[in-house]
């Protein structure tokens, strides 16, 4: 019997060439899908696993990247009854933790990780949604518990800073972000209103926009430098999320808030198994949340494919991108 085969990118080791191959195509496993893979969007820890600078995403080479994905199943496992042949799927499906990455024509996936495609969104942009849609929802939502009227500083307009702001906004919040000034337009589209960072100080913008009470939930995309800041604009009682809390900081702006403190870690189930489920809950919750208009994924326009990904991740790494950076898998 002739064995199926597919074409992928693989990484020989760190820094090394995208190298399209032909290997053998995956077969779903009990509780797992096919996915024929249609667009893999990049994302900045892509970058740290290729340069072999993320340990703790323990991805081991030779490797395939990707960790976003949209498709279509093209296969179903044992057991697994939520999703059958021809579902448009989407998920944050591997690309860590020795899983295969979305950089191939197909993948195996734990169906708990996958969700149905919002309908209203093409593959290309429902790729772009998965990591930074389930990192914002885990800290506003799943940590902070986010409820309309308050008011919630998101640090960070970057991919995770816009679907925050976009989360808090649907959830009725009054939503501020503080980034560069040439981001404020972007900023404002979304629904919250721009700081710049350079020409306001957090003293000036607590006391503008809060009668120096400080915000009630606040939102780390930037890690740092930003952390110590969020520890000292959130409100007494509030509570601090941060998705790059990984540095050594004071708590004492933080303790003598009586504020809490929330880490964020979205690789987790990927790499424990434990929780994928609700992985698969978040996103169908940004599927009813993109299909009600609620929240747009912010795509870069520019194509990719496999002959020009280092392109894309030259781009990535240049900070180029305007929105989110998609490779068209190649059929």
């Amino acid at each position: 019997m002739t064995t199926a085969v597919m074409d992928a990118l693989v990484l020989r080791g760190p820094n090394a060439p995208f190298t399209r191959a032909s290997i053998a195509r995956p077969q779903p496993l009990a509780g797992e899908v096919l996915v024929r893979i249609k667009a893999s969007s990049v994302n900045p820890l892509d970058l740290k696993i290729r340069s072999g600078n993320a340990a703790h995403a323990k991805h081991p080479f030779p490797a395939i990247l990707g960790m976003d994905l949209a498709g279509t199943i093209e296969a179903v496992g044992a057991g697994e009854s939520r999703f059958a042949v021809g579902d448009d799927v989407y998920g944050l499906a591997g690309g860590v933790g020795g899983h295969q990455g979305s950089l191939a024509q197909f993948a195996t996936v734990d169906a708990d990780l996958l969700a149905p495609k919002p309908s209203n969104l093409t593959m290309r942009e429902a790729a772009a949604l998965p990591l930074v849609f389930i990192t914002a929802w885990e800290g506003l939502v799943d940590r902070a518990q986010v409820q309309a009227r308050q008011k919630v500083l998101v640090l960070g307009a970057g991919g995770v800073g816009e679907m925050a702001i976009q989360i808090a906004s649907a959830f009725g919040a009054e939503v501020f972000a503080v980034d560069k000034a040439a981001k404020g337009d972007t900023i404002e589209r979304l629904g919250a209103t721009a700081i710049d960072r350079e020409q306001t100080t957090p003293q000036e913008y607590v006391g503008d926009h809060t009668s120096g009470q400080g915000f009630d939930i606040v939102y780390d995309t930037v890690g740092g430098v930003a952390l110590d800041t969020a520890f000292n604009v959130v409100r007494r009682f509030g509570h601090v999320v941060s998705c790059l809390g990984w540095g050594t900081h004071s708590l004492a702006p933080l303790s003598f808030r009586a504020a809490s403190y929330s880490g964020v870690f979205t690789l987790l189930p990927m790499l424990t198994g434990e929780g994928r489920a609700h992985h698969g809950a978040i996103l169908r919750e940004a599927k009813r949340l993109a299909e009600a208009g609620k929240i747009t994924p912010l795509v870069d326009p520019r194509r990719f494919s496999f002959e020009t990904v280092a392109e894309a991740y030259g781009e990535i790494e240049k900070r180029t991108a305007n929105g989110k950076i998609v490779i068209d898998v190649a059929e």
